[in-house]
């Protein structure tokens, strides 16, 4: 029976995982699935109640699977694919796409970005982009008609996420074709495929460019300036409460990306506390690194002084790889089992790097063909604090984000969905638990650098804050960004980029502070069960080889780890 069971939940997980890269071939071509390179997602309503419908089925049939009959590892598969369908369940429930326009990850940006991950090697290949390209004027129209069925029925973005989105793409109309990405596969081509195949693409690319998807941005351009713009929501309302089925869609999105049952009021309030012990620390700190007396001194001290932020693009990029360079170095004293996929420094793109956050990472292909990137914002270097630099790197890339999910693709027997997907609150409380754990691994250069690690966990301590305070306690654009000016040391650019990408991505920003607070818990039970026994790679180990799996399913992955350590 218990074979049986088993066997049922590995072909449902496979089913699901199937569904997603049917319904996501975006996603699935950044995963290293390469069946769907031809297509872009579908954002139809029709392909929305059919995804509804595959999920509901899966929910249910994995629901009545009973979990007493399965071996841990199964479990934990069980826990984490439910977890998983009703989160997908929960953002369709939320109807994001009616609403959303998004300067970060959406038109144009995400377009534009798929070819930093959509190698074109072979006629086939080429012809596959040649055709997702082309889907671009219908995607786009799709995109559009969404918008207006929300206006219709009183879904409204806010006005400034929409004039950046306007701004980028009045940037791209500026700029010629050649200069777009969808045109940077042009340079593999000529190199690397006979002469006539190489011509016949280049012509094909270049008539699509222009004659598609040129076109369908000056529409998109026309229409958030004449349609959108005139109705969005002011500054003084970003939140999802200003917006029907905004409280009941907000609680949702707390769910999907904490994978817990909290209350906006709640995380709101262990925002403030930790901001407030993260204060004290950094006004310490402060006394003895930069001789200034309080809090607000020390953050004027690190925005005011000149010499204390870098001047050329190439030197936020070299800090990035020599504290990169140096993370790798300590690993192993820190951790048993490591990646095979290497991770390398990335400047951002020009397309996307004036509206976008201070840095992200792109997970590596699975195939080998890409390494883990960790993408680096290096506009207007003059804004970008050193004191940020080494923190950043070590959140990004290792022993953050890179070492855990480039481990979790590369662990053997984890259905596909767990070695790719899971829960927001793991993938960034892990970066946000690895920038103190780089402090215990003696990886910053000095206490200004630690200064730019108190800064970056009080910024996640202040997600909490704002986050709440603007979905679901009213509180206006400015409110957040002055609470942020306040209690972080970040430039005030970065603010408002970042109090912008909460605006469009109601809810993700709980996760970091959330994990961390987890993952910080369950170490320190698992050092006071274990006494001496504690062993910090075995730790690591153990909660990096299951995949990024909900909060709840953590503490019973830690739970298992601490008895196979004791003995019991």
């Amino acid at each position: 029976m218990t074979t049986t069971i088993a066997a049922d939940l590995e072909e449902l997980a496979r089913a699901y995982w199937e569904g997603r890269v049917r319904d996501h071939p975006i996603e699935a071509t950044a995963f290293g699935e390469r069946r769907f390179d031809h297509l872009l997602d579908d954002l139809s309503p029709a392909a929305r109640a059919a995804t509804r419908a595959r999920l509901e089925r899966l929910e249910s049939e994995v629901g009545a699977i009973d979990p007493a009959g399965l071996t841990e590892a199964a479990r934990i598969t069980h826990a984490a694919l439910l977890a998983q369908l009703r989160s997908d369940l929960d953002l369709l429930d939320c109807e994001l796409e009616l609403w959303t326009v998004d300067p970060l990850e959406g038109v144009p940006v995400q377009l534009l970005n798929i070819e930093a991950y959509q190698p074109v090697t072979t006629p086939d290949e080429g012809q596959a982009l040649l055709e997702r390209w082309s889907a671009i004027s219908g995607y786009v129209e799709t995109h559009m008609v969404n918008l207006e069925a929300g206006l219709a029925a009183g879904l409204v973005a806010v006005r400034d996420p929409v004039e950046r989105v306007i701004a980028e793409l009045d940037d791209l109309a500026d700029r010629p074709d050649q200069d777009w990405a969808f045109m940077h596969p042009l340079a593999a081509v000529r190199s690397s495929w006979p002469g006539a195949e190489a011509a016949r693409f280049e012509d094909a690319l270049r008539e699509v460019v222009a004659g598609v998807i040129r076109p369908a941005f000056e529409r998109y351009g026309r229409f958030l300036r004449e349609v959108v713009l005139p109705r969005a929501r002011p500054s003084e309302q970003p939140g999802l409460m200003h917006l029907p089925g905004g409280v009941e869609a907000y609680r949702r999105l707390v769910r999907v990306h904490t994978s817990l049952d909290l209350a906006p009021e709640e995380l709101h309030r262990i925002g403030l506390r930790e901001v407030e012990r993260i204060n004290a620390e950094m006004e310490a700190l402060g006394r003895r690194a930069l001789g200034t007396s309080t809090l607000a001194e020390t953050l004027r001290r690190l925005r005011s002084d000149r010499s204390l932020y870098f001047s050329t693009r190439a030197e936020v990029s070299g800090t990035a790889a020599i504290a990169l360079a140096r993370a790798k170095a300590a690993l192993p004293a820190w951790f048993g089992v490591l990646p095979r996929a290497d991770c390398v420094v990335v400047a951002m793109g020009e397309h996307e790097e004036k509206h976008s956050t201070l840095a992200y990472y792109r997970q590596p292909a699975p195939d080998g063909s890409r390494p883990g990137q960790f993408f680096i914002n290096t506009a207007e270097p003059w804004t970008r604090p050193r004191y940020e630099a080494e923190v950043l790197a070590y959140h990004e890339s290792i022993p953050g984000h890179h070492l855990q999910i480039a481990i979790a693709q590369e662990v053997n027997g984890l259905p596909d969905f767990r070695r790719h997907l899971g829960v927001t609150a793991f993938w960034e409380g892990w970066g946000l638990y690895t920038e103190r754990l780089a402090d215990e691994m003696g990886l910053y250069s000095g206490d200004l650098d630690r200064i730019g690690m108190l800064s970056m966990d009080a910024w996640r301590a202040c997600r909490l804050v704002v986050d709440t305070g603007m979905h679901a306690l009213g509180w206006s654009r400015r409110e957040a960004i002055e609470f942020m000016l306040a209690h972080s040391a970040l430039a005030e650019n970065n603010i408002v980029n970042e109090v912008d990408r909460y605006i469009v991505w109601p809810g993700q920003a709980l996760a970091y502070k959330t994990g961390q607070l987890e993952f910080r818990r369950l170490r320190a039970e698992a050092e006071a069960a274990l006494d001496g026994r504690f062993e910090i790679r075995a730790f690591h180990d153990a909660v990096l080889r299951h995949g990024a799996v909900p909060l709840p399913v953590l503490g019973e992955v830690v739970a298992g780890h601490v008895r196979e350590a004791s003995g019991h």
